[in-house]
């Protein structure tokens, strides 16, 4: 019955006001929870901080929206009006001596007009991009100079944003000196302290206030220190978030940069997912796509070229390469206004965030529920005890310091009672979470991905770099109708018997001619490929292949190229050739490049029919490298007369030069990351573009493909009626040359259709819809584009599978952290309340004080967050099924150790209050107080006993690991030591008086019992919710009684 009515009172009402999905909720979500919370609130100001103000929210985007708009016009309908009126004006804007003595011959608000209006007459007056580049005093092929950077940059300006000033510490005091309990108290002190003086005289009549006084100072600093610890955390995350590279030629050489660092002159290098960084012009470049919806609100992406060679900062590169000129930086740019409003109104709440919201008005209510009767309680016996001595007309300043003092507990109840720091607790946990995760090479974007985390039950995972190390290398080679290994020298010595110098000639041109890598030249002179790992290893055998055969590649005009993108899986490129003639180059996924060719070359160089039994014998080739866990690629060619049209390259009718096999090694850790995973609950499934073969092998190695399971093709999938997918997809296990709309179909079913947690990594332009799609996104730090980055919720910055067990082990720690937070606080809250209301009602006082109690607050809010929101995460946690969606926060197994301890708390405190004295034989003058102060004493170190007890829920060791937290560790010692001080030494300002050591050594054993007790209490088995471990995984829960030790 209590059950039922817990559950249809707390939890329902949980839900429907306090819910909201971990991404993108919506504004009516909550405003809903924010107007359940309503005007129990202590402290908005720190309550509120990590939320978003969603007025202010509002108001940037409409300014944005305003800005979008005005680009968009701009750009699409006023550009031909802007050009009319250049033209009539063609006056070019006047140099400062500054900007001539710096040598440069363009005035700096003209030249970011450029760029920005889409100028192109005014672009034609200057000699076009030509004309810029001298005008700037920049070369094309070195770039600016390094000590130019100071002076480009004192002249144009930095690329830099107009960034909100970070709050300082005493803005962190202000703010927790917000608390209306807190300023009650100060006015109920300074009240105490006036009266205290004109009956007790100096010093004695300012003891009592004065106490309340230092309480408050107390307990202002060491919040006001924890909440700026946590904002300087937040501070550096923010850095880490805006850390985007670009790369740049400079001082002849190609180098990476941070895009802050850009400086007007600069050739930038641009490639499929780069961020545009500042404002600039189109060089040179291959099918340069830009999506222009960040800054116009246009879809539709936009062809960049000579033509239309504006580039504009923010946007993103769709598809294509190029070279661009920087014309503007920072807040010259439209960019750089945008900036402005992206981080107006904060971010978005986290669920646990709202839920402890919800937590703490429930509590809230009910504490000041209890405070007002206590009051009233304490004032009807109070009014009664005058009645009885005649004396309800006789008022003195002793009798208005009583009820004072009354008015002071009632509202220290509150303090105690309404739990603001439940959902502070939240953001600290997150915050010490993120920081940790940083330092194992994962940077957390959202703030709730972290806590998501801890819930999921799927992890969708990509195989090059995630699974493996990404550093690859050319192991095998099909050429000329012959397998070649090419480990050791002797094989590079038979690879050259079995090729003609006219076969390497062709192989060495398909190889550098179709790139979109660089071989580049550093300051030591040494050479250097710059580009991702498939066609670095390319590049390193084409390099070997010019050593071996005394060959090098021809330099050819490029006249059209296609990059390499996860939709098409090839590459090609046009050619002319040297000696007159075209060639079409093209490479990619091996069946793909496959199909298109209908020839071979044989070992002089010279082209034969494929027929259909060398395409059989090619294809099991193909397999067998697939087969040996290797990476297959095919690189074939097709010459055309000069008449052939330069527009169009060809998809038909290719040559086949070779089949390579490229070894990429599994990486150390991963076999043992995916057993973590399913020992968790959580299913790993690869999703990867590669040949099928090759994915099995992997698979098999990392131990993600079972006996039982099952390896698809993307084509196969997609094609797919809904029914026979939900058939389907609890039995795959890898799915091969997939494209990221297959990625984004699987997402969207586990969780449509199978309610399930899923976190999905992605590292291309095209993976922004799955990422966005999932619970939890997953970006590459190395691999991944900026576009990846940008919808990712956690960037892995190392690549590694195994980093992302860690994010969900930190993920679980901060949940389960948290449900121990709460156990603690509500444990303190239930007996705090109890003792206090029981003792008012029946003895017509409090035994606790308004300091005692304000310092009991400061153990379970701020002290208790920092020592049980901060415990690591253990290798239990692991051992576990992840938390299903709608789980009952506070579990059947918290309210058991709430019960329990509480129950013997207030038990044993009730024994003290109403028989102490004769129990402990006080007598004397004195034997009040000691009584009160040895209550207090008792209390606190129940509340210190169970902070340990809290440390795990369900496990009887709650001392296992205990000093790997050294902040637990340093938490409970500081509070027993200040503890000591309060009785022994502050006693007039907190109320308390010396006791003996024996009274010391009872009341730490009476605190210490409550360790005997807990486990006691965790043999009692309670009944496991129902939802509890049903999950599609079909893991079944932890055990909840004294098996789980």
């Amino acid at each position: 019955m209590g059950h039922y009515l817990r559950r249809n009172s707390m939890e329902e009402f949980l839900r429907r006001n306090f819910e909201v999905p971990a991404k993108n909720p919506s504004a009516e979500a909550q405003r809903r929870w924010r107007d359940a919370v309503g005007t129990l609130v202590k402290n908005r100001r720190r309550r509120f901080r990590m939320v978003p103000d969603l007025a202010k929210r509002s108001e940037a985007q409409a300014k944005r929206r305003h800005i979008q708009e005005k680009i968009r016009v701009a750009l699409y309908v006023q550009k031909a009006a802007l050009q009319f009126i250049d033209a009539a004006r063609k006056v070019e804007a006047p140099l400062t001596e500054e900007v001539r003595k710096a040598g440069f011959c363009i005035n700096p608000k003209e030249l970011a007009s450029i760029a920005r209006g889409h100028n192109a007459k005014n672009l034609g007056n200057h000699g076009g991009v030509d004309g810029i580049t001298r005008k700037l005093s920049v070369s094309v092929e070195n770039g600016i100079k390094s000590d130019e950077i100071s002076i480009r940059q004192n002249i144009f300006g930095a690329n830099q944003y107009v960034e909100k000033p970070p709050r300082s510490f005493w803005m962190f005091v202000w703010d927790a000196f917000q608390d209306l309990t807190l300023i009650i108290l100060v006015f109920c002190a300074i009240i105490s302290i006036v009266v205290g003086l004109f009956t007790e005289g100096w010093p004695k009549g300012i003891y009592d206030g004065l106490g309340i006084v230092l309480s408050i100072f107390l307990v202002v600093a060491v919040t006001a220190v924890s909440d700026y610890k946590q904002s300087l955390q937040f501070r550096d995350l923010d850095k880490e978030k805006k850390k985007i590279s670009i790369q740049v030629t400079r001082d002849g050489c190609r180098q990476k940069i941070s895009i802050y660092d850009v400086v007007v002159g600069d050739i930038i290098h641009l490639s499929i997912g780069d961020q545009v960084p500042a404002d600039g012009l189109f060089v040179s470049g291959y099918s340069l796509l830009v999506d222009e919806s960040s800054l116009s609100g246009e879809s539709e992406p936009v062809n960049i070229s000579q033509k239309n060679p504006f580039l504009l900062g923010g946007t993103k590169v769709q598809d294509g390469s190029a070279k661009m000129l920087v014309t503007a930086v920072g807040m010259r740019t439209e960019w750089g206004n945008l900036m402005e409003t992206l981080s107006q109104g904060g971010e978005d709440e986290t669920p646990l965030q709202v839920k402890l919201n919800g937590v703490a008005t429930i509590i809230g209510k009910i504490g000041l529920g209890f405070a007002i009767v206590t009051f009233l309680v304490l004032f009807a016996r109070f009014l009664v005890r005058k009645g009885l001595h005649s004396s309800l007309l006789k008022w003195s300043t002793d009798d208005a310091l009583t009820i004072l003092d009354y008015f002071a507990i009632s509202v220290t109840i509150i303090v105690v009672a309404v739990p603001e720091g439940l959902p502070l607790a939240v953001t600290l946990s997150l915050a010490f979470a993120m920081k940790k995760l940083m330092d194992e090479k994962a940077l957390v974007r959202h703030l709730s991905a972290c806590e998501t985390m801890g819930s999921a039950n799927c992890i969708c995972t990509d195989k090059t770099g995630t699974l493996t190390t990404n550093h690859m290398v050319v192991d095998k080679i099909w050429l000329c109708e012959v397998s070649k290994s090419l480990e050791g020298k002797a094989n590079s010595n038979e690879l050259k018997a079995i090729a003609s110098e006219n076969v390497a000639r062709i192989l060495i041109d398909g190889i550098f001619q179709n790139s979109g890598s660089e071989v580049v030249r550093g300051k030591d002179g040494k050479k250097t490929i710059l580009g991702t790992p498939t066609e670095t290893a390319l590049l390193e055998f084409g390099l070997h292949m010019e050593q071996l055969f005394n060959v090098r590649h021809q330099d050819c005009e490029k006249m059209k190229m296609e990059p390499f993108n996860s939709v098409k899986k090839k590459m090609s490129v046009l050619i002319s050739l040297p000696g007159g003639g075209i060639r079409a180059l093209c490479k990619g996924a091996s069946e793909i490049i496959l199909q298109m060719c209908d020839k071979i070359i044989d070992k002089n160089g010279n082209t034969v029919s494929l027929s259909e039994g060398q395409n059989k014998h090619i294809l099991d080739v193909i397999n067998n490298f697939a087969c040996e866990a290797l990476r297959t690629l095919c690189l074939a060619y097709k010459d055309m007369d000069e008449g052939y049209d330069r527009e169009e390259i060809p998809d038909f009718g290719y040559t086949l030069i070779a089949v390579f096999g490229i070894k990429d090694p599994v990486r150390r850790g991963v076999k043992e990351a995916v057993k973590t995973c399913l020992a968790a609950g959580i299913k790993v499934r690869m999703v990867t573009g590669d040949n099928i073969n090759t994915a099995k092998a992997i698979a098999k190695e990392c131990g993600i493909l079972t006996d039982d399971g099952l390896a698809v093709e993307g084509p196969e999938f997609r094609n797919k009626s809904p029914e026979e997918l939900r058939n389907l997809i609890p039995k795959i296990q890898v799915m091969a040359r997939s494209l990221p709309s297959d990625k984004h179909l699987l997402v969207t079913s586990l969780r449509n259709m199978f309610n399930e947690v899923v976190a999905v990594t992605g590292d291309g332009t095209n993976d922004a819809p799955a990422l966005h799609e999932a619970d939890i996104g997953l970006a590459m730090g190395i691999a991944g584009t900026e576009v990846a980055k940008e919808n990712a919720d956690i960037i892995i910055m190392d690549d590694n599978f195994a980093t992302i067990i860690n994010v969900a082990k930190w993920g679980r720690a901060v949940y389960i952290n948290i449900q121990k937070f709460v156990q603690f606080q509500l444990t303190v809250n239930v007996v705090a309340l109890m003792v206090n209301f029981v003792s008012a009602c029946i003895t017509g006082k409090a035994p606790l004080t308004a300091v005692q109690l304000l310092w009991v607050n400061l153990i379970m809010d701020t002290l208790g967050a920092l020592a049980l929101a901060t415990e690591p995460p253990n290798e239990a946690v692991m051992k576990r099924p992840p938390v299903g969606r709608g789980d009952d926060f506070i579990t059947k197994i918290m309210w058991r150790n709430i019960i329990g301890q509480s129950l013997y708390q207030i038990i044993v405190l009730g024994v003290l209050m109403f028989d102490g004295k004769r129990l402990l034989k006080l007598k004397g003058l004195d034997a009040e107080s000691i009584l009160n102060t040895f209550i207090f004493n008792s209390f606190v170190f129940c509340q210190v006993f169970n902070e340990i007890n809290s440390r795990d829920m369900e496990k009887i060791n709650v001392l296992s690991g205990i000093f790997r937290n050294w902040i637990f560790i340093v938490v409970v010692l500081s509070t027993v030591v200040f503890q000591v001080i309060m009785v022994e030494f502050l006693g007039a300002f907190a109320s308390t008086v010396p006791l003996s050591w024996q009274l010391w050594v009872l009341s730490i054993l009476i605190g210490s019992i409550s360790l005997i007790l807990a486990p006691i209490l965790k043999c009692i088995p309670v009944e496991s919710d129902k939802h509890i471990g049903d999950h599609h995984s079909g893991y079944t829960p932890i055990p909840s009684g004294p098996d789980s030790v």
